[in-house]
């Protein structure tokens, strides 16, 4: 479902910080607003924080977008025997 254009965009509003220290936020249903473009976030994931850096292409996207939650699966063969 689209959130009403009247609404504006959901964003939290994120605090100061002094040089290139990494914004350390939670609020993955967030807005990528134009403000936030050459800034980097840790965007929390489920048990960690994630380091994403926002480019112009992410403007209007959301940051859970870009911290995934799963991890990929590799099947690797059991070895049994002991050598």
């Amino acid at each position: 479902m689209v959130r009403a254009k009247w609404k504006g965009p959901f964003f939290v509003p994120m605090p100061k910080v002094a040089g290139n220290e990494p914004i350390k936020t939670q609020a993955r249903s967030s807005t990528i607003l134009a403000s936030h473009i050459n800034k980097k976030f840790l965007v929390h994931h489920g048990n960690s924080y994630l380091p994403v850096f926002v480019t112009e292409q992410m403007v209007g996207r959301k940051l859970g977008e870009f911290a995934f939650t799963r991890k990929p699966f590799s099947f690797r063969k059991k070895d049994d025997k002991k050598r």
